[in-house]
Formats: structure tokens, sequence, C-alpha cells
């Protein structure tokens, strides 16, 4: 069986009996505080996963204009991801303490480099625990270099210049997926200016879990998704929030719902607001 976009804490444990080419990754992160995910890791783990890095093994180099994180290569990618151990056709599964934002960039990254085989352990490292699975402070053995390699993409993206060319015709809606307010150009903390990209619509990417931490059902995150963007279908939206991070928790939500073919913007407001007269709008949508 195939798990592309979530699977349960006992979905994930019957896989890791039988299934010896799973490839486990813990994607624990605070932003914050940089080494807090590692920290994380090491205090207790799901036993069999390796830890990613979202700055060393999802990010590529900063230039002060690409964003807080912006994508490294394809190729770079894939070779980081072959380095793991990952083989051409085997199930990742990726995980994190954080309701997701973080593990769901991998997902999105995973698909990106056209590997269908990636779930996101619904509700995280909590839901393992709340299950009654066992953690290990054990780090697992380096596993042999991997067979995987680049396929054609499974997501799309667009540039900042894609997305400044669509302000006036609007044939594209942009959803954030930042605190509201953040979006209105309030509080900012993570970024030097506040505000969205003119047009955008807010969608939390929190909003896509429920009270227990695990996404809502996919009914109800298709009628919420299609609240805020009028029923548009997924091919006329792109998402983005501060780095192109949360983002990818609000994609993985649309799949989840049915709502295939939305674009990602990596660069998101990070890269955004530091391009010379970029267009900022403040206040609500």
């Amino acid at each position: 069986m195939i798990f592309d976009t979530l699977i349960s804490p006992d979905q994930l444990a019957a896989a890791r009996k039988h299934d010896p080419a799973l490839l486990l990754l813990d994607c624990s992160f605070e932003l914050t505080d940089l080494q807090a995910g590692q920290r994380a890791y090491d205090a207790g783990h799901i036993p069999g996963a390796f830890y990613l890095h979202l700055e060393h093994a999802l990010s590529a180099a900063k230039t002060g204009r690409n964003g807080r994180h912006p994508l490294p290569s394809r190729e770079a990618f894939a070779r980081t991801m072959a380095a793991m151990g990952l083989n051409a056709d085997a199930q990742v599964v990726a995980y994190d303490n954080a309701g997701g934002m973080y593990a769901a960039r991998l997902w999105w990254m995973l698909r990106w480099a056209g590997h269908r085989q990636v779930a996101v352990l619904d509700g995280g490292i909590a839901a393992w625990k709340a299950a009654g699975h066992a953690l290990s402070t054990d780090r697992p053995a380096q596993r042999p270099e991997g067979s995987f390699s680049l396929k054609a993409p499974l997501v799309a993206t667009v540039s900042y210049a894609d997305v400044r060319a669509n302000i006036d015709g609007a044939e594209r809606l942009v959803l954030d997926a930042r605190a509201p307010d953040r979006f209105r150009g309030e509080n900012e903390t993570m970024d030097p200016v506040g505000g969205h990209i003119p047009g955008a619509r807010n969608r939390l990417f929190k909003d896509n879990l429920g009270p227990d931490g695990r996404f809502k059902a996919p009914a109800l995150l298709r009628s919420e998704f299609d609240a805020i963007t009028g029923g548009r279908p997924a091919a006329r939206l792109i998402n983005q929030c501060g780095s192109g991070v949360t983002a990818c928790h609000n994609l993985l939500a649309m799949e989840v719902a049915g709502l295939q073919g939305a674009a990602l913007y990596p660069g998101s407001w990070s890269e955004w607001s530091a391009q010379p007269g970029a267009p900022i709008a403040t206040g609500a949508a």
C-alpha cells in the first residue's frame, strides 16, 4: 500500500514491521531556536527515524533576496535523499513535533523531486505517543547510498516574477498561510517588512488541524478552502507563507481535500518583501 498524503500512527507501526525499505524522517524544528529540533530528536524519536534539519537539508544558502528558506536545486536535494538511503520506489514517512508544519515541507519537496510515495504522520510524534507507541534515543545505523533519482515534478512552482505579473490580471488567487496579524502587517517578527501580497487571502495553516492536532476530515477541509477561494480550481491557486514552509502544510491539506494542482511560491513573503519596488498591502484582505 502506498501512502501519499497522511499516515496514522498505527499504520506507520504496521508499515515499519513489514517494509524494511521504509525511510522514516524526523523533521522537528523551531524557527526561533535552530537546534531545538535536534535536541528533541536526541531526547526521544520514533525508532528507526533519521533527523533532517530544515536549514541544512531542506534549504539552500540565503542571499538576502531569495527568502529565509530558499529551495535547494532539485539535483542537490536528490543527492541529499540518496545519501539518507532512499531508494527509488521506497515509502517515506515524515513527522515533526509541530503539527506537520516542517514535515509537510519534506512531503512537498519529495513530490517536487517526482517521488509520490511520501506521507506525513498525522498528528506527529504527539499522536505516536498518544497511540501507545514507544520512542527511542538510539540513532539508527547509516544506510547504504540509495538509488533515488529525479523524476518529473508532481507539483508546480511559481516565481516572484510570476506572482507579480499575476497581480493585475488576478488569474490566480494567492493564499497566505501566515498568522492573520502578520498577514495584516501587524506584529511582524520574522521579516523586516510587514504586510501581504496585494490580492492575497489568508488561510492560517494551523486551521487545517482539529483540536486533537490531526488534520480535519477531507470534506471539512474542502469546504473551508472553497469558502476562502470561492471554489476556484486548485490549478488557479498559489500558496505562500513567510518562507515557503507552512504553505506546504496548506498544500498537503488541499491534497487531502481532493484539491490537486495548486502551486507553491517558494520564496514567499521573505523573498517578496526583499525585492525593490515590490507592491505591499496591509490590513485585512
